[in-house]
């Protein structure tokens, strides 16, 4: 001690419970932090499982309108996932334009490679397919995810 003062500063026993202290917290905060992600990510998977289904019934509507031209023997669901963002030539319209059902198609947010294109993300499946188990085919009646995790509703993402 300098002239009956105690020195300034903190002691190493005052460091080492401060540091145990920020780090007991830290690791009650990190995994509500990863649930909040895994939470934000099934928002986006259902939104993008709802824009699509709903590309899907639009390019359905417009195949029985006649405004979409299918073979006599298809479904009139489109054939592919591309046709409901790059568009299809609507049959009535005699200047040849083109039916757009998206402005773009939505990546599936569990998939691991981002570097994928979307149409790759999705499970696909076909009208033929039964729904126990969903199959491609030669049409796209539905999509999944491709993923093996369970969502925080304890249901698989493929089932959503």
């Amino acid at each position: 001690m300098l002239n009956g003062r105690r020195p300034r500063g903190f002691t190493l026993i005052e460091l080492v419970i401060t540091v145990a202290i920020v780090g007991l917290l830290a690791s009650a905060a990190l995994p509500l932090a990863s649930m909040t992600i895994k939470r934000a990510k099934e928002t986006e998977l259902r939104a993008a499982l709802r824009d699509i289904r709903s590309a899907i019934d639009a390019y359905k509507d417009a195949a029985e309108q006649g405004r979409v031209a299918v073979d006599a023997d298809a479904s009139g669901y489109p054939p592919d996932l591309r046709v409901l963002y790059a568009g299809v030539e609507d049959a009535t319209s005699p200047d040849k334009k083109l039916i757009y059902f998206m402005r773009q198609l939505p990546r599936d947010p569990f998939f691991p490679d981002g570097t994928a294109p979307a149409e790759e993300t999705w499970g696909l499946r076909s009208y033929a397919s039964p729904p126990a188990d969903p199959q491609p085919g030669s049409d796209v009646f539905d999509v999944h995810s491709l993923s093996t995790e369970k969502g925080l509703n304890g249901v698989a993402y493929r089932d959503w």
